[in-house]
């Protein structure tokens, strides 16, 4: 009986440096993928013209066919995927806006200035101006 002997050499985790490669390129694919993901489903919870049934189809498609389904999604429905990013941005946008003004309020010289037209237009007294004045000033 003859035995062969096969000596194998260990190389290493990664073999040579073309597996080096492949192996950051398939990290760098994969994270890629993962984003596109997260941005798509984000998109289709963010579109209110979308139905919930829809929305589900789109979900089950995105799950079961992994690579299919994303790829379908960017080419039918991919074109307004930045107009409604851009929407909901200016409209969170808006609503901070909104809510600096709220609670920035004004300053005191324009207090002031809103008493005395309000003085001079006879709404007030000389006392209730020196009132609201005394207020803006403290």
């Amino acid at each position: 009986m003859h035995v062969f002997a096969q000596t194998v050499e260990y190389q290493g985790f990664w073999g040579s440096f073309g597996d080096l490669i492949w192996w950051f390129l398939s990290i760098i694919i994969f994270v890629g993928y993962i984003f596109a993901i997260f941005a798509i489903i984000t998109d289709i919870f963010r579109d209110n013209t979308l139905s919930g049934g829809f929305k589900a189809l789109w979900l089950l498609a995105i799950v079961f066919f992994m690579f299919l389904g994303p790829l379908v999604y960017l080419i039918v429905r991919g074109g307004g995927m930045s107009a409604r990013s851009a929407a909901q941005a200016k409209q969170f946008q808006d609503a901070q806006d909104s809510y600096i003004k709220k609670v920035a309020g004004t300053s005191p010289t324009q207090e002031i200035a809103k008493a005395k037209e309000m003085l001079d237009s006879g709404a007030i007294t000389a006392s209730e101006f020196d009132q609201l004045k005394a207020k803006a000033l403290s």
